[in-house]
């Protein structure tokens, strides 16, 4: 089944989001997003083509969705999408996979660091309630177009203001 564009995508799809540690652009992009086109071009769910679709933001966020739908990943098939992301981190020179960064916006630019550089760049003020933050956790297509980048004081990091 040929990729679609993510924005035919129904809101109950599935989406898994991977956020680059490293801002990617020219080469590295076009290496990340050919490998992954060629991936999904191909992506099948026991032996069935999952109607599925990419969106690449900011030059730094993956987002893969598959239409529920018409055909559910199974987790032979994910695992197969996650050990393909893992293989291109060493061609792209940018890790992809694994958790435990906070992705917010300075101005136009995207920082990432720890929760608890983040928490301290709170205290410090470097970080306020109105700055935005990514919530990279987000698994449904609706939460990636209404809930991705919200103010901190919103969204998942809300609580570390007190709220």
């Amino acid at each position: 089944m040929p990729i679609v564009p993510f924005d035919s995508l129904p809101d109950s799809s599935r989406v898994w989001v991977f956020a680059s540690d490293t801002e990617l652009t020219g080469a590295a992009a076009d290496t990340l997003l050919a490998a992954v086109d060629q991936f999904l071009s191909q992506w099948k769910a026991h032996g069935a083509p999952l109607r599925c679709a990419r969106e690449w933001r900011d030059d730094r966020f993956l987002a893969i969705g598959v239409d529920v739908e018409a055909e559910n990943a199974s987790g032979c098939s994910i695992d197969g999408l996650f050990r393909t992301l893992q293989q291109l981190e060493r061609t792209i020179g940018s890790r992809l996979v694994g958790g435990g960064r906070v992705f917010y916006r300075v101005g136009s630019a995207i920082r990432a660091a720890t929760r608890d550089e983040f928490i301290e760049r709170i205290q410090r003020g470097d970080v306020r309630s109105e700055t935005l933050v990514f919530d990279t956790s987000v698994t449904g297509a609706k939460a990636w177009r209404t809930q991705f980048e919200q103010p901190a004081s919103s969204g998942w990091t809300a609580p570390y203001f007190g709220s």
